[in-house]
């Protein structure tokens, strides 16, 4: 009888290590990137009233032997309740029976794997002295975008933007004992990212918190926080000023309002798009061209990196003993 492993949220925390991750993510998106993954556009049924949507997120790991699904729910309004703006599972398979191995808790996956991708596309499109970073924004993605970006380059200065001042205020409290290094509360996003030269926008915003006109010469720009059509974190001109490079074309073309709102304009082209990050990673695309342009990285977030995160930490759940193992079923009904 086939068995599934329920793996929970801290036990999640506890298995994907962001260090590993980092690495995972940039195995992963090579792997896309050579043919040996399957990425669908994900499906997403909005509510009504427009409060949250559904999201539903297949893929497939053709060398890993693992097929899967992110369900999982988005509430931005959830900022000041006890609850994660995302919420869900990623449901893991295996390709030789179709064998249902684990439901893992898709909030803490969704956190560390983003900061994980933003950190392999700094490592490859930043410069490589880059330090001076500025963070947009201040809930569970800005304090993961923290440890990735310690991880991806030598940082010098940190500083934080908040849409709610006194969350700045406390993320950079937190955030100093946490890393050891000073966190600066700042008032206004263009004085958060004057000079910087490593630029995370991790808001729930809906409008621009990010203006082409601050932004300093030779700056890399890591943009996750805004998922649909209509929403954006960056103006038409700080998309055009920048070299783009994304995680997926299709759900760029399809999804992204920071690049689809610049298109409306008349600020760029689908030809803006410079590469994927897999193609840069297996060399198809050179990346950054020099110290002084500006790059930026927009993520949206992909299945086949929740299922690479899913699988390692299935694998390592059993090897430590974690999680709650339980008969869904899936055997073979005796014939009458």
């Amino acid at each position: 009888m086939s068995h599934t492993l329920i793996i929970a949220q801290a036990d999640v925390a506890e298995l994907l290590v962001m260090d590993e991750c980092i690495e995972l993510m940039a195995g992963t998106l090579q792997a896309l990137a050579e043919g040996d993954a399957q990425q669908p556009l994900r499906n997403v049924m909005w509510l009504p009233s427009k409060t949250g949507l559904l999201g539903m997120m297949p893929s497939s790991l053709g060398t890993a032997g693992v097929m899967g699904v992110k369900v999982i729910s988005v509430f931005p309004g959830n900022q000041d309740t006890p609850y994660d703006a995302h919420q869900g599972a990623v449901l893991l398979f295996e390709t030789g029976q179709g064998r249902l191995l684990a439901v893992v808790d898709a909030s803490e996956v969704t956190a560390i794997r983003t900061a994980a991708v933003s950190g392999v596309a700094t490592r490859r499109l930043s410069r490589s002295d880059a330090g001076d970073l500025a963070i947009l924004g201040s809930g569970v993605q800005a304090g993961r975008h923290l440890e990735a970006m310690l991880l991806a380059r030598t940082i010098r200065r940190v500083r934080v933007w908040s849409r709610n001042p006194e969350h700045g205020r406390a993320f950079a409290e937190r955030e100093s004992k946490r890393h050891g290094i000073p966190v600066e509360p700042i008032e206004t996003a263009r004085d958060a990212v004057a000079d910087a030269d490593l630029i995370c926008c991790v808001t729930a915003s809906g409008e621009p918190v990010l203006c082409g006109e601050w932004i300093a010469e030779g700056a890399h720009i890591n943009a996750v926080g805004s998922c649909t059509p209509a929403a954006r974190e960056l103006d038409g001109s700080a998309v055009a000023g920048a070299r783009l490079f994304v995680d997926r074309r299709e759900s760029v073309l399809n999804e992204s309002g920071d690049f689809l709102l610049a298109r409306e304009e008349g600020l760029v082209t689908d030809d803006h798009i410079q590469a994927e990050l897999g193609e840069v990673l297996v060399g198809q695309h050179p990346g950054r061209g020099s110290h002084e342009e500006t790059t930026l990285f927009k993520s949206l977030g992909l299945a086949v990196e929740d299922l690479a995160c899913a699988d390692q930490v299935y694998r390592r759940a059993i090897e430590s003993g974690v999680g709650t193992e339980v008969d869904l079923g899936g055997g073979r009904h005796a014939a009458d």
